[in-house]
């Protein structure tokens, strides 16, 4: 793709359903609206984007066998999903005056991954007629849980994390058995079984209807990131820039270390997007957990109200671009 091509995509990102319905989300949570979907209809919508993600993943990736680059791209995104959280916490220690507990919370955030913003970035690539491989569901799976573990060391020891024997059965519940985790990986694994004739008896489920699924979740996380930005002015502007900056530093590292393996050039967008994005369903419960000290506050509005934002409109596209100059 050449540079004009690649500014033709990003008009195309701010021109999808998907984005538009996200941005009129954003604009009726601004304006006050009473817009909104019932918690427990924005929950099946997550539940149902996590099971055609993963029964899809599975399903490609049986046809395809075991690939060395599967491989590879699971173990850097393990060691990336691990290592963020130290790189994170060391600088919003340097920038910010948050504490060590709500700073480890925060920089979990961003060494795990947004399913949702796979979701929107496989849509997009797709639309732009960029190939990658059904494996990456997995990837995305192997990515969520590092960084939690990451903030609990950086914590350490600490009275914070001193908890009766029930409350740390809790945390592990929280961090291996929550649904998203479930969903996504049991839904990969029946993909897998079932292989390709079962990709036949649920595709209309889980293609045709995916579109619209996704539109409908986005609104509502657009509602949910304009509630949560009227935060922003009580945040240090260093911590919004963080938000802003820090995804794109690890998108381009994300779009390297994929490079440095070989990875085909859809399989590299979609890294580097994971690598950029930040968690905001698995890591907020398991931190409400581990560390209920922490400022809710001040990672959800990072996370989802100010990084969630910046990749859906404007880090999909760059990342696409920013590939394009690697593997060229």
């Amino acid at each position: 793709m050449d540079l004009m091509e690649n500014l033709q995509s990003a008009v195309a990102n701010l021109t999808s359903p998907a984005v538009l319905f996200f941005l009129m989300g954003m604009f009726a949570g601004a304006a006050r609206s009473e817009l909104s979907l019932p918690d427990q209809a924005a929950k099946t919508l997550s539940l149902y984007l996590m099971l055609a993600i993963g029964f899809k993943g599975g399903a490609a990736a049986s046809a395809a066998g075991m690939e060395p680059q599967f491989l590879l791209l699971g173990a850097i995104g393990l060691l990336l999903s691990f290592a963020i959280p130290f790189i994170a916490f060391a600088l919003l220690r340097c920038i910010s005056k948050l504490d060590r507990t709500t700073a480890a919370a925060t920089a979990a955030h961003y060494g795990s991954v947004s399913i949702v913003t796979f979701a929107a970035g496989g849509e997009y690539l797709s639309a732009m007629g960029v190939a990658f491989d059904g494996f990456m569901a997995a990837v995305l799976a192997l990515m969520e849980t590092p960084a939690i573990l990451a903030a609990l060391i950086i914590v350490g020891r600490s009275k914070e994390l001193t908890e009766p024997a029930h409350r740390k059965s809790d945390l592990v519940r929280e961090v291996f058995l929550n649904g998203a985790t479930v969903m996504l990986v049991g839904a990969f694994v029946v993909g897998a079984i079932s292989g390709p004739a079962g990709m036949a008896k649920l595709d209309v489920f889980v293609n045709p209807l995916f579109q619209g699924a996704l539109c409908l979740f986005l609104l509502d996380m657009g509602l949910v990131a304009a509630r949560q930005l009227r935060n922003a002015n009580q945040i240090e502007v260093r911590l919004l820039a963080f938000a802003l900056i820090f995804p794109l530093t690890a998108g381009i590292a994300g779009a390297l270390l994929a490079r440095v393996v070989g990875a085909d050039f859809g399989n590299g967008v979609l890294f580097a997007i994971l690598s950029a994005s930040a968690s905001y369903i698995a890591v907020p419960a398991a931190m409400r957990i581990s560390m209920p000290k922490a400022d809710a506050g001040v990672y959800l509005t990072l996370s989802l109200g100010v990084t969630f934002p910046f990749n859906l409109v404007i880090g999909i596209p760059t990342y696409l671009i920013i590939a394009t100059g690697i593997w060229s």
